[in-house]
């Protein structure tokens, strides 16, 4: 049992040993103890192993002594931010390449793509819901462990190039041939700003005369798919600029 009061790092044993599928490291930087229950808790069902840092400076040495697959990184940290241990993760030659979603109460716009501009994969916001953030740990490992050219994913969304099939935090979406094609465009490239004449010819193909309102046609309709059960909005309208997915604000 962990002692919160005393705080100490504790990695999880896998609950099956007849699996001899490795099981994944997940690496919790989190300071907050009630926060750490609860995923530590959510992360062991799901078959993870769980090691826990409750600063910065600790979280950054685990980082490296443990190699883990996925980091779960809390934004406010005592001792080294989250945004500064992202920096360093991503400026390490053995850390660089895994998956970290920032974790914290920061919903303003700024802070989200200065994280995600910083080398984040993904970002949720206080409070979450436990199966929301477990379906983009699924889906980011999903990613890291070879399916990332057949896989797209951000923001909780996965889109399946082969299979044809597209998932908001687990739950199935139906699109239409354009819309596919068009978040397939936004995911791969997430945060840019795309006009309607660089979409028409990104997604319809340059030799192909569409007019430039039917862009904003099948935008709408890819908004209205993908914000499902009033999910916050993930497609921005740039005035007199075009369009960009990125990470909803609150």
């Amino acid at each position: 049992m962990v002692d919160y009061q005393s705080p100490k790092n504790v990695m999880a044993e896998s609950t099956d040993s007849s699996d001899t599928t490795p099981t994944k490291k997940i690496l919790v930087i989190e300071d907050e103890a009630d926060i750490q229950v609860l995923l530590d808790y959510n992360l062991r069902v799901a078959g993870f192993s769980v090691i826990q840092a409750y600063d910065g400076e600790e979280g950054l040495l685990l980082a490296v002594e443990h190699q883990p697959d996925l980091i779960l990184l809390d934004w406010m940290l005592p001792l080294l931010s989250g945004i500064d241990i992202l920096r360093q993760i991503r400026n390490h030659a053995e850390l660089r390449n895994i998956s970290v979603i920032m974790l914290t109460a920061k919903g303003e716009e700024p802070d989200r793509l200065r994280g995600l501009n910083g080398g984040a994969d993904d970002y949720i916001t206080k409070p979450f819901s436990p199966k929301e953030l477990l379906a983009r740990v699924h889906a980011l490992l999903r990613r890291a462990s070879g399916g990332h050219n057949n896989i797209l994913s951000c923001f909780g969304l996965d889109l399946d190039i082969e299979q044809k099939r597209v998932m908001r935090d687990g739950q199935v979406i139906h699109l239409g041939p354009t819309e596919f094609r068009l978040l397939e465009h936004f995911l791969r490239n997430k945060g840019r700003v795309y006009s309607r004449s660089q979409l028409l010819d990104s997604v319809w193909g340059r030799d192909v005369f569409v007019e430039l309102r039917t862009v904003d046609v099948h935008i709408r309709r890819l908004r209205k798919a993908i914000n499902i059960n009033n999910k916050p909005d993930l497609i921005r309208t740039v005035r007199s600029m075009g369009y960009s997915l990125e990470a909803p604000t609150e």
